[in-house]
């Protein structure tokens, strides 16, 4: 299947690669769904019908589940061979990169890849944001009936430092757009935005108060958990999932 050729170019996203060419055992039992099987030849077929040489692709996380970059060489070699720029973000499976070496993997990979954490990266009038995210995910308790009778308080604790850390992360990643100028935002996390039990989060404020358009986010696996988050319009901002398996290896178009 051929490239798309030279039309206008687009901005396309999607997250949850899940790569695993150096690292078969590390991901066999964790991806069973028939949804996963074949996945790579899949999404590079679509990959090279949808995306042009001057579009951009933002892959929103969990690359790969090599531990380091040796382990990771031939899914970044595989993400680089992909058509059009490649913008990644950090995903919980991404042990590679550590977020304060964000600078060495840019000056490593320049020109094949750029890595989006604590800076901002230009698609048309638009700055494009973003950082992992956290949420808490559990355990929940419930009785017989299914009925949420509690959680686990302490792990709830923890998961709150790391939201804090994370909002941190995107607030840098803000203030360097705004301060360039840039008024139109796009914003991208791993995690979603809201957990199951939130309405909003320290993320969804950001968005607000900030001004961002769009928000895409990934991290949710299966067809049991595509509504864990915010989906579609919410405060005049539009939400969307990204996750590999939940567009079929379709990356989604956000902009032309």
């Amino acid at each position: 299947m051929g490239n798309k050729g030279d039309e206008e170019m687009g901005l396309y996203a999607i997250g949850d690669l899940h790569l695993h060419f150096q690292a078969e055992v590390k991901a066999r039992g964790q991806l069973t769904d028939p949804a996963w099987k074949d996945h790579e030849r899949l999404f590079r077929q679509n990959c090279e019908a949808l995306i042009g040489p001057e579009d951009t692709l933002l892959l929103a996380g969990d690359h790969s589940w090599g531990k380091n970059l040796e382990e990771c060489a031939a899914d970044l070699q595989y993400i680089m061979d992909l058509p059009g720029r490649k913008i990644l973000l950090r995903g919980n499976h991404d042990m590679f990169w550590d977020a304060k070496k964000t600078p060495a993997l840019n000056a490593r990979f320049q020109g094949q890849l750029a890595f989006l954490q604590n800076n901002y990266y230009v698609y048309g009038d638009y700055a494009l944001v973003g950082t992992k995210g956290f949420t808490f995910e559990g355990p929940f308790y419930l009785d017989r009936k299914g009925r949420l009778m509690g959680w686990d308080e302490q792990a709830e604790a923890h998961a709150r430092r790391i939201v804090e850390r994370e909002s941190a992360r995107l607030r840098l990643s803000l203030e360097a757009a705004k301060g360039a100028g840039y008024q139109k935002l796009i914003l991208f996390l791993h995690y979603p935005p809201t957990n199951i039990l939130e309405k909003d989060s320290p993320f969804t404020a950001l968005a607000e108060a900030y001004g961002v358009e769009q928000v895409f986010y990934a991290h949710c696996h299966g067809e049991a958990r595509f509504h864990d988050s915010i989906l579609g319009m919410k405060n005049g901002i539009r939400y969307s999932l990204v996750s590999g398996d939940y567009l079929r290896w379709r990356p989604m178009k956000i902009l032309d």
